[in-house]
């Protein structure tokens, strides 16, 4: 096993399990929206850009979750606005 590939197993690992906290804390969604940012890099590293691009915009919806449930926000998570 090479180092992307380990690199590549750490990053879904990492999603898959802040994933499945996601509940318990607004940090695990934090920490998904970056392990979904490792993923993105991943992907393009690997030459499956497609992968990298949707793994991004992962990235991006996760982070704006974990903004909205941040304590103090002000906001309460919607499922449909």
């Amino acid at each position: 096993m090479d180092n992307l590939t380990l690199f590549g197993l750490f990053a879904v690992t990492l999603m898959l399990a802040t994933y499945a906290f996601e509940e318990r804390s607004h940090w695990f969604v934090l920490g998904f929206a970056v392990a979904c940012a490792l993923g993105s890099v991943y992907g393009f590293l690997q030459g499956a850009w497609p992968f990298g691009v949707v793994e991004a915009i992962w990235s991006v919806v996760a982070l704006r979750r974990w903004w909205t449930r941040r304590p103090g926000s002000g906001r309460t998570p919607q499922i449909f606005s």
